[in-house]
């Protein structure tokens, strides 16, 4: 195989800027570009989930779909990449080309995110959400060319900028990078949750996820300028053809060759790649003999790739339905997901420098491949405690309407004491009381609804009550009602809390709460519900009656927590002044979101000796010049993981969440024992020892002969 050489010029270069510890300076300009790169790619992936299910308004399977798609997509797109540089531009000219697609790409998701583009009307809504869908599809399609095509060349690219002798310098480099990746990951993952719960807009005020979304683009852009700054001391390598077309190629002529000689008339070879030594030298025969054996054994891989990259997905959307309160903090859903990228920082030293040696001193062989089976038990298990944890939230959920179901609770906003007489209920409130929760009945059965006070004759409630949904019945008298569709069939999303106003005066008034507007509640009449995050909520009355002092109109909420809902009524006084009472309708989350460490914890260890492991083993069992080969297949195994939660999860439909989790627990539990059996049968090699037994057989066949041109020189 033809050896890479370098540019003259840019070796010179290199030499010049050699001086910082002894590593080439351009590899801190690789380094910033990892992390601002991981950064602006982890930190858009931190808040799609929640971009998709809230403000274009999939649900929870569609946007878990689109979500594994894109990240199916970034991680088909190494192999283009790779092909790229190695036959057409080289590493630096596709790092760089692909940078400015995916800088686009960011650019465009940010611009897709931004409400106001098509909110013509100035409601806070977009009015054209398909614009926003297809600059969004156009944007992660950009965002998945890019970042995909420059992943196997960055890290190669650093490794390029070494010379002969500095193994130490470059084994350290690869460490420094990877640090950079988690540093990149961690920060964003905290930063851009942060960013979208701001709020922000120009007509009105929502989650600020073109915020969010353009810090990351940012980021991107800064990655791209400080890879294009440090050009002059990189030692660029010019494009010597395709291995992985050789590969192909070769395992092709052998297929077709083997298929024509199959008579047994033709003595069988000991390897199936034999039967391309008619055409192709026994060193790439042999180099391609150590990639199959490894590309074998990833067959079982992608499963745990299945179960990790779902916490950006389902644990996310299990995170929603959870407390955030911890301690002094109040963690957003998408925030959890920062606990995998602190963790891998502390546990990849203490794995490193404390279990690994512990385990050697035991005495147990603890090879490679039985790290990653245990790496794949332990991400089983991951799933079996995420489980048990739906299984306490499911506990927690209030009972909504289904099908021909009807609720109803009744809320007496009045000052009489009033009977409300149900099907197979008769329930009595007092002034300012609700029943205590929300009954549920058989629509065709709802027939008659009654209400009554001491004294006062019945009254029939006539209303075309709505399957699927709850109502409220607001009394205030024994001839004045009045039902209203609540609109809130689930809990209140992202952790948020719904508020609605129940207007008792005998006029309109508008109420403004934390920049939201509810406009023209009319008398004895509900708002909407609109949601606010955590916190006490400041809001102030406008009535066309003024309220004059000494009587106030701003009041203060109690304190939301997250996940509820509630009913605040607004009423005169004897004095005149309004009063706030609040009603709760949907209990807040009760179980809390560390809950979910546990699960995090498995998950990321099983990350750390899963992971690094194998990237440690296809490198150590790869042929020198296939190097690149493995770790496009090692990132294709990523990809068919998302592929399975697609066809797991539009498949199952499962209505309960915890039995999905528990069907993926159990698939990589059963892929981990084959694993586990096909690695039994694997012989580890020393590839270095292989090439160097045919540089001597090659050597003893043709004798070295120096040139005239070499001879007069020395």
């Amino acid at each position: 195989m033809q050896k890479q050489r370098a540019d003259p010029e840019e070796t010179r270069g290199m030499s010049r800027s050699r001086g910082c510890f002894g590593y080439p300076l351009s590899i801190f300009f690789i380094v910033i570009n990892e992390f601002c790169e991981r950064f602006s790619y982890y930190g858009m992936r931190a808040i799609l989930i929640l971009y998709f299910r809230r403000f274009i308004g999939w649900d929870d399977n569609l946007s878990t779909a689109i979500y594994h798609t894109f990240v199916a997509l970034c991680y088909l797109t190494p192999i283009l990449g790779a092909l790229i540089a190695d036959s057409w531009l080289g590493k630096f000219k596709t790092i760089v080309s692909l940078s400015i697609v995916y800088t686009i790409g960011q650019a465009v998701t940010a611009v897709s995110s931004i409400h106001d583009l098509t909110d013509f009307n100035h409601n806070g809504t977009p009015d054209n959400l398909p614009v926003h869908v297809a600059l969004s599809m156009i944007g992660l399609a950009l965002i998945a060319l890019g970042t995909g095509g420059i992943k196997p060349c960055v890290s190669a690219f650093g490794g390029d900028q070494f010379e002969e002798g500095q193994e130490k310098q470059r084994n350290r480099f690869f460490s420094i990078f990877y640090l950079s990746i988690n540093a990149g990951s961690l920060i964003s993952t905290i930063v851009t949750p942060m960013l979208r719960v701001q709020e922000c807009g120009i007509h009105s005020k929502q989650a600020c996820y073109p915020l969010a979304f353009g810090v990351p683009a940012a980021l991107m852009a800064v990655a791209l300028i400080v890879f294009v700054i440090g050009s002059g001391m990189y030692k660029k390598f010019q494009p010597q053809g395709n291995i992985m077309a050789k590969v192909a190629n070769c395992i092709g002529f052998a297929i077709k060759n083997r298929f024509k000689h199959r008579s047994k008339a033709f003595p069988k070879r000991e390897h199936w790649l034999d039967w391309a030594k008619e055409k192709y030298d026994e060193r790439l025969i042999s180099q391609i003999k150590m990639v199959t054996r490894v590309m074998f054994l990833y067959i079982p891989l992608p499963m745990f790739w299945a179960l990790f990259d779902q916490q950006g997905s389902r644990w996310t959307l299990q995170a929603t339905a959870m407390n955030g309160k911890i301690g002094l903090m109040d963690l957003q859903p998408d925030q959890m997901q920062t606990v995998n990228a602190i963790l891998i920082v502390i546990m990849v030293p203490i794995v490193d420098a404390v279990v690994y040696p512990l385990i050697a001193k035991c005495g147990f062989n603890f090879t490679s491949l039985k790290k990653m089976t245990v790496g794949m038990f332990l991400a089983s298990m991951a799933f079996v405690v995420a489980a048990v944890v739906q299984v306490e939230i499911d506990k927690t959920l209030p009972v909504f309407p289904k099908g021909n179901e009807v609720q109803v609770k009744v809320l007496n906003i009045g000052d009489s004491i009033m009977d409300v007489s149900l099907p197979g209920e008769m329930v009595t409130l007092g002034q300012m009381s609700q029943t205590d929760k929300f009954m549920t009945f058989d629509i065709d059965k709802l027939t008659s609804i009654n209400i009554s006070s001491p004294g006062s004759p019945v009254t029939p409630v006539t209303h075309n009550f709505e399957a699927g949904h709850r109502h409220t019945l607001f009394v205030w008298a024994p001839n004045h009602y009045q039902v209203v569709k609540d609109g809130l069939n689930q809990k209140p999303e992202k952790g948020e809390n719904g508020i609605r106003f129940v207007n008792i005066f005998d006029e309109s008034f508008n109420i403004t709460m934390n920049e939201k507007a509810y406009i023209n509640v009319t008398s004895h009449n509900a708002s909407e519900y609109q949601f606010f995050p955590s916190g006490e909520k400041n809001f102030t009355i406008s009535a066309t009656q003024p309220i004059t002092k000494p009587c106030k109109n701003t009041f203060t909420t109690s304190n939301l927590e997250f996940g509820s809902a509630f009913t605040c009524v607004i009423r005169r006084q004897a004095d005149g002044c309004p009063e706030l009472i609040m009603f709760e309708d949907i209990p807040p989350n009760t179980v809390n979101m560390a809950l979910q460490i546990p699960q995090y914890f498995l998950l990321t260890c099983g990350e750390v000796v899963f992971s690094i492991t194998g990237l440690e083993f296809s490198y150590s069992q790869a042929p020198s010049n296939m190097k690149s080969v493995l770790q496009a297949g090692w990132l294709l195994t990523v990809a068919v993981g998302n592929i399975i939660v697609l066809i797991v999860a539009g498949a199952g439909r499962f209505s309960e969440q915890w039995a999905e989790y528990i069907l993926f627990a159990a698939l990589l539990l059963v892929v981990c024992v084959i694993f586990a059996i096909m690695a039994q049968f694997y012989t580890y090699i020393n590839p270095a020892e292989i090439e160097a037994q045919f540089d001597t057989d090659e050597k003893k066949k043709k004798p070295e002969m120096l040139d005239p041109v070499s001879q007069t020189q020395m």
